[in-house]
């Protein structure tokens, strides 16, 4: 039997494996934090014997309360991904499965490579309405890359749309995967709409190197972007710091930074009820477009969620509120589960990197509804 995480986003440290029905494991930290929660392994040599992994340090974990009613992705060719059983006591989370062949992946959530990455970026360069380019360079000197799809002008609305600034959140990169793809299909009448009156400036992973290590919260200076954006460092938050002064040369109308959250099983968004600068056009511009969301595509929903800001209390840090602030626009976190929809339950897949994609596709049909309102 072998267990290995020697590989892009790999995360796992084994303690002992003695036998299948007893496979110790731990979560390792995040690179220069003490945050953990992301895992990533592979299990070889265990082919139809019934294996017991045992996260030993879960109830430390950057989320403990996560575990509650999760389980865990599973695949054999990386393609296709199903959910495998997983049971957390308080203090140790414990996965069961029997594998069908001798080689198998276990994850967080389903992954998505730095290559794939790559694969997103080139061939949404080669539709004539978008741009790649590098914008600067991340703590370990990759590139920050970003996608502007349609055509600037004068009157057009400015829409930014950003990902995995928390690198373990990977259903963002999917969100992202499938928003691309409606923007650039040239047949998409509702997509042409939109873009006949907005560009779109898109940065699929912000936190590339923390992807790579296999970090769930920091990037490899060990900060967490998303408490960066008041005034972010430019050695130790390049990635906010190249991308704020971005949005500063662009101007930002809408901004929506997408996430996942470990512990509510929905898809919601935390609102910037609490900036400073919240008024009367903001709330309504909010309202519209969360009740425009949930009209269209069901798996998005406005009952659960973060507890409101009170009025001036929000955190200037974070970057839907900051951008609201700064940019006096509607600016929104967006959060998916990592476990499943208790809407819509799938227990063979539980949120998927499919609904994320779908997910990420049914927001330009928002976007129509509310651009002629943004400021």
């Amino acid at each position: 039997m072998n267990i290995s995480s020697n590989f892009d986003g790999g995360n796992i440290q084994v303690i002992s494996k003695d036998s299948m029905d007893d496979i110790r494991l731990k979560i390792r930290k995040d690179t220069n934090s003490d945050f953990f929660q992301w895992f990533y392994f592979r299990l070889q040599g265990a082919e139809g014997y019934p294996c017991k992994m045992r996260i030993l340090n879960a109830a430390q974990s950057f989320v403990p309360e996560g575990w509650k009613d999760y389980n865990a992705v599973a695949s054999y060719d990386r393609k296709n991904w199903f959910r495998v059983p997983a049971s957390f006591d308080g203090q140790v989370l414990t996965i069961e499965h029997t594998p069908e062949y001798n080689s198998v992946f276990y994850a967080y959530f389903v992954p998505y490579s730095y290559e794939k990455h790559f694969d997103l970026i080139h061939s949404s360069q080669i539709s004539p309405l978008c741009v790649a380019e590098h914008i600067g360079k991340t703590v370990q000197g990759r590139d920050i890359d970003l996608l502007t799809v349609g055509y600037p002008g004068k009157d057009k609305k400015k829409i930014w749309i950003i990902a995995r600034q928390h690198p373990g959140e990977t259903m963002a990169s999917w969100f992202i995967e499938g928003l691309m793809k409606r923007l650039i299909d040239t047949s998409d009448a509702v997509s042409a709409k939109v873009l006949q009156k907005a560009v779109f400036y898109i940065v699929p992973n912000v936190n590339v190197d923390g992807s790579i290590l296999g970090n769930i919260r920091v990037n490899a200076a060990g900060i967490n972007l998303n408490r960066e954006w008041a005034k972010p460092d430019k050695e130790k938050s390049p990635e906010v710091y190249f991308i704020l002064q971005k949005m500063e040369e662009t101007g930002v109308d809408l901004n929506l930074d997408i996430h996942g959250d470990e512990e509510l099983p929905y898809n919601f968004a935390s609102s910037i009820d609490g900036i400073p600068g919240f008024n009367k056009k903001l709330a309504e511009l909010q309202s519209k477009f969360l009740l425009s969301w949930e009209e269209i595509n069901p798996d998005f929903q406005t009952e659960y969620g973060y507890a409101k800001d009170e009025p001036g209390k929000a955190n200037l840090n974070i970057c839907s509120k900051q951008i609201a602030q700064r940019f006096e626009c509607l600016s929104l976190t967006i959060e998916m589960p990592f476990k499943d929809n208790n809407d819509i339950p799938n227990p063979h897949t539980g949120w998927s990197p499919e609904r994320s994609a779908r997910l990420g596709e049914s927001v330009v049909g928002v976007i129509l509804k509310v651009v002629d309102d943004l400021q």
